[in-house]
């Protein structure tokens, strides 16, 4: 559609009007109470005179004349509109004292998550229900842990983290919102001189594991060496004991054979045996008369 001069005017004021107007009068209108925007994970609870008129909680743009009927135009002027977040919130509570079974003073961090359920109940039946959870929680643990075993309390914090949850639940649900997951998430010690003192003892301990796996090792490998030398020496006994049979039988054999060739044997092994003796020989002529003199 063309423009021409006449109407450009007018077109540039309607759409300055529209950007001014369009938002006043919509601003109105929900300030009126004709329409609310629900946010996700928010519920928005409406009350008259006092006296709750419902909850709307499904995200998107809704009209509460189609909820509550005509009482809803009388909200703005004589009522309240709430918001409430329904979203998951977690928390950590940090250093809640507790004493062991053994007197010991230990400080206990819990880290804990929570959501609303119900609207109603978490605005009017609590004043302050977050706070309210928090001592619950603590006052919980502190009763759950007191008086435990240290090892029992390092050890089984799942077991522990279960236990604190089942005993703040029913009481969470009264007021209006759930409790998630619970978690004994650190135990620490308070005591300085305390915490010396199991470090030493830690230490110590290490040292004497530390000692004895090496002494265990030592003493094994001492094991090893006399089994493995005991091996070695039975086997060259064996050896050894098996020397003069094979000898044996080979100059059995070459007896059997050849008398010279055995008698030359023998010889050259008895010269081998009188050389590696290293004995001194004295070799004479054989018509030398030496022994006749001395005689």
């Amino acid at each position: 559609m063309p423009f021409d001069s006449a109407t450009t005017p007018e077109l540039v004021v309607a759409f300055v009007l529209g950007l001014v107007y369009v938002p006043l009068l919509l601003a109105i209108t929900q300030a009126l109470g004709l329409y609310a925007i629900i946010k996700e994970q928010e519920a928005q609870v409406f009350t008259l005179f006092g006296t709750v008129l419902g909850t709307i909680s499904e995200p998107g743009l809704r009209f509460p004349l189609s909820y509550f009927g005509v009482k809803a135009l009388l909200v703005p002027f004589f009522g309240k509109r709430y918001r409430v977040s329904t979203a998951l919130r977690q928390y950590y509570l940090r250093d809640q004292m507790v004493n062991s079974e053994e007197g010991t003073p230990m400080g206990v961090g819990i880290w804990y998550e929570m959501r609303v359920t119900d609207p109603v109940a978490y605005l009017f039946r609590n004043a302050n229900p977050e706070s309210s959870l928090q001592a619950n929680v603590a006052s919980a643990t502190i009763s759950t842990l007191s008086n435990l075993e240290m090892d029992k309390m390092l050890e089984d914090r799942h077991q522990l983290s279960r236990r604190v949850r089942a005993t703040v639940s029913p009481l969470s649900e009264q007021w209006g919102y759930q409790l998630g997951s619970v978690y004994i998430r650190k135990v620490s010690f308070t005591d300085r001189q305390m915490v010396n003192n199991i470090t030493d003892k830690v230490v110590k301990r290490l040292v004497q594991v530390t000692s004895a796996m090496k002494q265990d090792g030592d003493n094994r490998v001492g094991l090893i060496k006399s089994e493995t030398a005991f091996k070695v020496s039975q086997q060259m006994a064996e050896a050894a004991a098996t020397r003069p049979a094979v000898v044996g039988a080979a100059l059995n054999a070459i007896a059997s054979q050849d008398q010279e060739v055995l008698n030359a044997v023998m010889e050259v092994m008895e010269t081998e045996q009188l050389l590696h003796s290293n004995a001194v020989l004295e070799l004479l002529p054989a018509s030398s008369d030496i022994l006749v003199q001395v005689a």
